[in-house]
């Protein structure tokens, strides 16, 4: 081994990535615990590295006596003499021990704490390579699957994307490609595992940062994500250029980077507002595309009262409250949601919640409305028939 163990320790070190003088350090540390199972505990070894010869070279450290009381920690001063000319009396010297008798049960002994020391350093490397790109994000494949998480190769290591951090509406095959952001890395027994999300805001915030020089130059700032994943994401984005239009340079000539974007996310909508610095403007920018007429804010229960046409009603909420949850989200702000004849008639605030409720409950009103004219207007028709049918007509039967 010692013969081409220069060339093995460059070559290790290019395959592992891993630098040479720790694994000099590894082979170092290896025959010296091979040595002291062979020589002795009790003694002072040491193991070096000669990168002339390129071996590893093995002492056994001696005090330099007149008289020798004990042959394995003593030297006297004439066989001391021989190795150093310029030694004296009480120096400590180092003589040379044959690496050729170390046996096979020892040269074995040295084989595992090299295999077991390289992948604890390989370990070391790729958790210190992965906890730099926490926030960032990265690309595997689909290894396997595992109780609903799905395990992603990364090449080096593997990631972890844990059912909770899927979109529900999303679905992989093994081998397919799969984008995420790495939410955590956390250190093993069997090495780094890397925690991803495809739910986080910070995941949209990255993809655009990916897709627009604008965003990734800090000409475009994002301020910030609300997000239901898998439904809608709304995005706050502000110009430090007079020149650049922040919405504009997020969408892309004919839509193509927010495209992009939407495609990665499997079809999820992105709404991209004008951040403000002024809330009332920030909060009608989110309730976007409903028109807000006007708003009342109560600062100290960060509260905000926005008055809507009364048509403008259910475009503020959104399907199921999720426009003005998201807004709410996005600037921090509790949004509660009045029209223009509840804000004359002096009526109660109505909260998102409570304004759905009241749309759906018009909803179904109208719904039942139609369903009655509808079934009045077959009644009628089936009693016209009747009478105009003559004695052939067979006799209508009752009905709801």
């Amino acid at each position: 081994m010692s013969l081409n163990l220069a060339h093995i320790i460059e070559q290790v070190g290019k395959d592992k990535g891993i630098d040479k003088h720790v694994l000099i350090e590894v082979v170092e540390m290896a025959m010296l615990k091979a040595a002291e199972k062979r020589f002795g505990a009790n003694k002072a070894i040491e193991a070096h590295y000669n990168e002339e010869l390129g071996e590893i070279e093995i002492f056994l450290f001696k005090t330099v006596v007149e008289e020798l009381a004990d042959q394995d920690h003593e030297i006297t001063l004439d066989d001391a003499t021989q190795l150093d000319s310029e030694v004296i009396l009480g120096d400590s010297i180092g003589v040379k021990l044959n690496a050729s008798e170390l046996g096979r049960i020892d040269a074995q002994i040295a084989k595992q704490i090299i295999i077991q020391k390289v992948r604890e350093a390989e370990r070391n490397i790729v958790f210190k390579e992965y906890s730099a790109k926490k926030g960032e994000i990265i690309t595997g494949i689909v290894h396997r699957f595992e109780r609903g998480d799905i395990v992603v190769d990364l090449g080096r290591a593997e990631a972890v994307l844990p059912r909770k951090e899927q979109v529900r509406r999303e679905g992989y095959k093994q081998g397919e490609r799969i984008r995420g952001l790495v939410l955590e890395v956390k250190g093993d027994a069997k090495g780094p595992q890397v925690i991803m999300s495809r739910t986080h805001p910070d995941f949209v915030m990255k993809l655009f940062q990916m897709e627009v020089p604008e965003v990734y130059e800090s000409i475009v700032e994002i301020k910030g994500a609300a997000r239901e994943p898998g439904d809608r994401t709304k995005l706050a984005v502000v110009s430090h250029n007079t020149d650049v239009d922040p919405v504009g340079a997020c969408v892309g000539v004919k839509g193509s980077r927010v495209q992009a974007v939407v495609q990665e996310l499997k079809g999820e909508k992105i709404d991209i507002i004008h951040w403000s610095d002024d809330p009332y403007i920030f909060v009608k920018n989110t309730l976007s595309p409903a028109v807000c007429s006007r708003a009342s804010i109560n600062d100290k229960d960060h509260s905000m009262e926005v008055i809507v046409p009364d048509d403008q009603l259910s475009l503020a909420i959104g399907k199921k409250g999720q426009n003005v949850r998201l807004a709410a989200k996005l600037t921090g702000w509790k949004i509660d949601i009045r029209t223009e004849s509840d804000s004359k008639g002096g009526k109660e605030t109505l909260t998102p919640e409570e304004s759905l409720k009241k749309e759906m409950a018009a909803a179904n009103a109208r719904e039942a409305l139609e369903k009655a004219e509808a079934d009045a207007a077959s009644k009628a028709e089936g009693i016209e028939e009747v009478e105009g049918g003559g004695d052939d007509t067979p006799p209508a039967e009752g009905g709801e």
